[in-house]
């Protein structure tokens, strides 16, 4: 046997913070060499952080990454670290993996496939090396190789396929298969979607198996640039088995993985594959030895470490809570704010994001206990709850504002609906009466126009002016307190704007901008009655769960609901996926509509698909002015990150003639 125990960091880095960046990866190299770990892979662009955006353009970015590369090296005495950082090479820049060992720079492996699709944007930034080509890089007076590099540490060779790489059909593992690698390690950045673990998961196991080698998987953790959520879960696999699985949505810094595997095994599984044929021309120019001394180990630990909720049947449901949980809670300390502001109507929406804010303390006090998260906030009193519940709810009191603002259109069923909510979560709660102010900004304008305002000639204007008139009063508390508003608009209502800009949506930052309504509900059902693991049930959700979703801006006797106004909101879904995520044309969403939903007539189904594109194509322009978003899934409507769509467009006037019912369009002959 030659047993090597290799390990995977997840870090909590933060784009261009370069001392928390470096004390991140200081602390974890600190503790893998504590477990004795000879091989570290850290996540990609650890360095700099990897959402730095145009900012990598910056020559300053790229030097001081060099010098904090620099005063990493001393402590890696005694241990091989990969670690991410951009390197300037022939007036391009590359993605590049360090390899350091022993205080000294080995090489720097360079990023093959770049993620160009979806939030991605690396072709803005880097340049694509080409596979099976190597360099010298000179930086800082002295020359280094780069480019398709593996490395052998007296006998043991270690490869590398960065976060790309392995999503591509033409991984660069099946060559470094071929030319005898031992180990790959994986450094990622790859962001967090609903599902998406489990995808992560067969291609490390796969590639352990199909390239007969051991696979060390890195990733970030944490929200470190503002839109996208990093949930960890380091791996480490071999010859097709997972022996390693790392948490996920930790509030630590860094969480090491380690595991021992067995390169002699490894090495003899690939001899008895009949397919395997090794390469054997000349590889010298693309291998870099080095010396190393490897401990003795005696013995193989293999066990499969798999946090409890990961088995739980409500996988989306917990992955919801603790991502956004997480996102949240790093939004919040590094942007310096000092908790959230949250308009609560007594409604799905504000109390979704009133009960994440909660759960972001839960978490992070059960995980990293009081001390710790205090320290992450400092500018919080004392928590001293007698356990870690009780903790969490001293800490929300803190955290949380909830503001329910009211007109004459308001019941007391969404008042009491509002109030529950922020004491079952022990927020601080007020209740204003903007009904004075909505009728002041009436009157001002109805002595401009010269004429009464009524509900049957201004309807959009008179809901409106309430839901803006309950900005400034909110603002204002957010800025008293140096506190963020947030917004609580959700994906349905951002794809055919059904929500008031200036008021509604208001806020520095939309957490739930990503997600349908209808999985809302579904989640606010199901964190009534169960709950994530480690917080429990929140059973003062009833008051919300029994309502059906209104705006509650027109007068009572109007028995105003969403639905009403716009469709059901799960055919209003479904029909988004159709439209936008699948790109179809409203002929061909008509039909799928008919197909899902027998229960509605052609003639309604046909008044609801011509409304969502009319719909959607007005209201582009409310997309665009959006607060950031955190981004769950491929089914996100931020045209910043994923969803570009035109402010002006010719509203498929078209395309919405083929509806059957319809006039064909007119066309040229």
């Amino acid at each position: 046997m030659k047993l090597i125990k290799v390990g995977a960091a997840a870090l909590n880095q933060t784009a261009l913070d370069w001392e928390n960046n470096q004390r991140n990866i200081l602390g974890a190299i600190r503790e893998a060499r504590a477990a004795r770990v000879s091989i570290l892979c850290l996540p990609e662009l650890a360095i700099t952080g990897y959402g730095c955006e145009d900012a990598f353009h910056s020559p300053s970015v790229h030097q001081i990454a060099w010098e904090v590369l620099q005063e990493i090296l001393p402590a890696t005495k005694g241990i091989i670290v990969a670690v991410g950082l951009p390197v300037f090479h022939q007036n391009a820049l590359f993605n590049t993996a360090c390899v350091v060992a022993n205080g000294k720079i080995i090489g720097f492996t360079a990023k093959q496939n770049l993620a160009g699709d979806g939030i991605h944007y690396e072709p803005r930034f880097f340049k694509p090396w080409p596979r099976g080509l190597t360099g010298t890089v000179r930086v800082g007076g002295k020359n280094y190789p780069i480019g398709d590099l593996h490395y052998d540490f007296d006998g043991v060779t270690i490869g590398f396929e960065i976060c790309e790489d392995a999503w591509v059909c033409t991984r660069p593992g099946s060559e470094l298969a071929l030319q005898g690698v031992d180990i790959i390690l994986n450094p990622s950045a790859s962001h967090f979607a609903f599902g998406k673990h489990a995808v992560r998961q067969r291609f490390v196991q796969e590639g352990s198996r199909a390239f007969g080698v051991s696979y060390v998987y890195a990733n970030l953790l944490g929200n470190d640039a503002g839109r996208v959520i990093y949930d960890g879960g380091a791996m480490i696999a071999t010859q097709g088995r997972l022996v390693a699985l790392g948490p996920r949505f930790s509030f630590a810094d860094w969480k090491i993985t380690a595991a021992v595997v067995d390169v002699e095994a490894t090495r003899m599984n690939q001899a008895r594959t009949a397919s395997f044929k090794p390469k054997l021309a000349e590889t010298s120019k693309s291998c870099v030895a080095a010396r190393f001394s490897f401990p003795a180990i005696h013995s193989a630990n293999e066990s499969l470490s798999v946090a409890e909720w990961e088995s739980s049947p409500q996988l989306k449901e917990e992955e919801f809570s603790r991502s956004v949980a997480l996102g949240l809670f790093d939004y919040v300390r590094k942007s310096r704010s000092r908790g959230f502001v949250v308009s609560i109507s007594g409604g799905a929406d504000s109390a979704a994001v009133s009960c994440l804010v909660h759960l972001a303390a839960v978490f992070g006090i059960g995980e990293i206990g009081a001390e710790n998260f205090h320290k992450k906030l400092p500018w919080l009193a004392k928590l001293n709850g007698k356990d870690a519940a009780s903790t969490a709810r001293v800490a929300t009191r803190q955290l949380l504002t909830c503001v329910y603002q009211a007109t004459r259109n308001s019941s007391s069923t969404t008042r009491n609906a509002a109030k529950a909510v922020a004491d079952g979560l022990n927020a601080e709660f007020f209740e204003l009466d903007i009904d004075p102010l909505v009728r002041q900004y009436a009157a001002l304008v109805e002595g401009a126009l010269g004429r009464r305002l009524s509900w049957a000639r201004d309807d959009v204007a008179l809901q409106n002016i309430q839901a803006r008139v309950r900005s400034p009063g909110v603002w204002m508390l957010a800025n008293i307190k140096g506190a963020l508003l947030v917004s609580t608009s959700n994906r349905s209502e951002a794809a055919v704007g059904y929500a008031t800009m200036d008021g509604d949506t208001s806020g520095g930052l939309s957490p739930i901008a990503g997600i349908d309504k209808a999985f809302l509900r579904r989640w606010l059902r199901w964190l009534e009655r169960a709950g994530p693991r480690g917080a429990g049930a929140f059973p003062f959700l009833d008051k919300v769960n029994k309502q059906a979703p209104t705006a509650e801006l027109r007068p009572a006797a109007n028995k105003q609901t969403d639905e009403d106004d716009l469709m059901p909101y799960d055919l209003l879904d479904a029909i988004e996926r159709a439209a936008i995520r699948d790109k179809h044309r409203p002929r061909e969403v008509f039909e799928q509509m008919q197909a899902m939903f027998p229960q509605y007539s052609a003639a309604q189904l046909r008044v609801w698909v011509e409304r969502f594109f009319r719909l959607w194509c007005r209201n582009q322009w409310k997309r665009e002015r959006y607060a950031p978003s955190f981004h769950v899934d491929d089914e996100n409507l931020d045209p910043k990150t994923w969803c570009r769509f035109p402010i002006l467009s010719g509203g498929y006037a078209r395309e919405l003639a083929e509806l059957p019912g319809n006039r064909p369009s007119s066309r040229r002959k």
